[in-house]
């Protein structure tokens, strides 16, 4: 199953409520300010905190 790009018009980020982006693998959301990474399982997002990932500097910056 594939994640509708259209999603990312209404979805936000559960801790700053921020906008997310598609990561670079297509497979995770990315919230850029707070530098966190919510996994995309089956093509729904996984918008639970303690599931995200934290990004390091360097890898956000190569995402961009």
């Amino acid at each position: 199953m594939v994640f509708d790009i259209k999603l990312l018009d209404i979805l936000a980020c559960p801790v700053c409520k921020g906008k997310l982006s598609m990561g670079d693998n297509k497979h995770t959301l990315v919230c850029r300010f707070d530098r966190l990474a919510y996994p995309v399982r089956d093509g729904i997002p996984v918008l639970i905190e303690a599931e995200a990932q934290t990004l390091s500097q360097e890898s956000q910056d190569n995402s961009r």
